[in-house]
C-alpha cells in the first residue's frame, strides 16, 4: 500500500511538473492597451497542409530556436495579444479573455494555455 501511494505522489508532481513547465514562457505575453481599444485579436489556425506536420508548434518564445509546449491544428481559434516580427503571442484552448486594458503589462494568468506561434498560418475570425 505504501508504494500505491508513493507511486500515485510521483505521477502527480510529473503532472505538476510538466504544467509548471508549459505555462513558464521563456518570453512574456504582453497585453497592450489604451483608450478602452480591444487588446486582442480573434484569429483561428489556417493553411496547415494535410501532407506536413499537420500541427503549427507552440512556442515558449518568439522564434523556432524556443521550446514546443503545444500544438494546434487547423481551425483552433487563438486570441493575439503580443507580437514579435512574424510571431504571435497568443491564449488559447480556454474560456474567451477579456480584451481591454488600461496601459501595457504582463498578459495576467489565463484559464487556457498561452505561448508563441508563426504568424505565417493565423487568419483573422471576423466577428
Amino acid at each position: 500500500m505504501r508504494f500505491l501511494f508513493a507511486g500515485l505522489i510521483a505521477v502527480a508532481m510529473l503532472g505538476l511538473s510538466q504544467r509548471a513547465l508549459a505555462d513558464d514562457l521563456d518570453v512574456p505575453i504582453y497585453e497592450y492597451g489604451g483608450d478602452d481599444l480591444p487588446t486582442c485579436a480573434t484569429s483561428v489556425v489556417s493553411g496547415l497542409k494535410a501532407g506536413g506536420d499537420g500541427f503549427l508548434a507552440v512556442r515558449s518564445g518568439p522564434g523556432s530556436q524556443y521550446r514546443e509546449i503545444g500544438r494546434l491544428r487547423n481551425g483552433d481559434k487563438v486570441f493575439t495579444f503580443d507580437m514579435n516580427g512574424k510571431w504571435f503571442g497568443v491564449v488559447f484552448g480556454g474560456s474567451e479573455p477579456g480584451c481591454t486594458s488600461p496601459a501595457k503589462k504582463r498578459l495576467l494568468p489565463y484559464r487556457g494555455k498561452k505561448g508563441w506561434v508563426h504568424g505565417n498560418w493565423l487568419a483573422d475570425l471576423a466577428g
